[in-house]
């Protein structure tokens, strides 16, 4: 089997994979097109049965003050923030976030998490990040 396909350029054979979703693509300039668009780590079946409540909950996102949206370049400033990423090192905070994503329920488990110094301290992170 040959190399694979460039999916950003669809143009060479890739040399690399992204470290987060795997996507394979061949230069840097190709990486930073991809990176545009934030991404995700693929959720395998063995991660999913991994997740404190069972899969993610597919529900719909109802904002009622647009201001709470978080902008393009706030969301890439928490992503590219290397305290934010050691933080998220710690196994019980990512643990409290699945119970978060996975709940039918979440604003209950936010405000469970928020019981826990860890999470608050995270919380206070990204809020001086998005500076609100």
């Amino acid at each position: 089997m040959g190399p694979r396909q460039c999916q950003v350029c669809n143009e060479a054979p890739s040399k690399y994979k992204c470290p987060l979703c795997l996507v394979p693509y061949c230069s840097l300039v190709c990486f930073k097109k991809h990176k545009e668009v934030p991404c995700v780590k693929p959720v395998s079946a063995e991660d999913q049965s991994i997740a404190p409540n069972g899969s993610p909950v597919d529900r719909p996102v109802f904002v009622g003050d647009q201001n709470e949206v978080l902008e393009k370049t706030q969301l890439e400033a928490i992503a590219s923030s290397s305290e934010i990423r050691n933080t998220l090192n710690d196994e019980k905070l990512r643990s409290l976030i699945c119970a978060i994503d996975s709940s039918p329920d979440p604003e209950i488990e936010l405000d469970k998490a928020m019981e826990d110094e860890a999470f608050r301290i995270l919380s206070s992170k990204i809020s001086s990040i998005i500076g609100s």
